[in-house]
């Protein structure tokens, strides 16, 4: 049995993507009644919750070892947006808008939780989030990355509403085995 504080070392890659002219998406909406919220002056904690929300299944960490200072810095930005999807009164998705580089509308963060996966909405949502980001004031590109941690499917979607790749990198890092279902695999 291994204890909760032994690493596993995962390998991985990561994909970096651009647009650098608007797409046209899918652009259907999902038969639900789904509405899209901007978050406004919203504190650490609700970033986090999201962030946990979907990121937890794919090891989102970096921000949890970032200085509380530099992540309150960065969500209370006028340069980050971060949007939450609503559907039945709760929140099944997000994204992340971070307009800090000059012409550049990177999607820094974007998913969906468990439970709404599989039900026709990453597409959506990443047109939303592609919508807006060609809507902000001299924004030249949009860029993205994953990686192969995050959900399979991922990188297709993105492929699909029109970002090209620009490169990769192999990486590594050390999980904590409590983030690994037996297998080794990330939860």
């Amino acid at each position: 049995m291994t204890s909760a504080k032994e690493c596993h070392v995962l390998s991985y890659r990561v994909d970096w993507l651009e647009m650098r002219a608007p797409s046209q998406g899918a652009g259907r909406s999902p038969e639900r009644n789904v509405q899209l919220l901007e978050a406004r002056d919203f504190p650490t904690w609700y970033f986090f919750a999201m962030y946990d929300a979907v990121g937890g299944e794919y090891v989102w960490e970096d921000m949890h070892l970032e200085d509380a200072d530099i992540v309150a810095a960065y969500v209370r930005s006028p340069e980050t947006r971060m949007f939450t999807m609503i559907i039945g009164g709760w929140p099944q998705g997000f994204f992340v808008l971070d307009t800090r580089s000059a012409g550049i509308c990177d999607i820094s963060y974007f998913g969906l939780v468990k439970q709404a996966i599989g039900k026709g909405l990453g597409g959506w949502l990443l047109d939303q989030a592609i919508a807006r980001g060609w809507a902000m004031p001299g924004v030249r590109k949009i860029t993205v990355n994953t990686c192969t941690l995050d959900h399979p499917r991922a990188l297709p979607l993105y492929e699909s509403r029109g970002f090209t790749h620009v490169r990769s990198e192999e990486r590594t890092r050390s999980v904590r085995s409590s983030r690994l279902n037996p297998q080794g695999k990330d939860k």
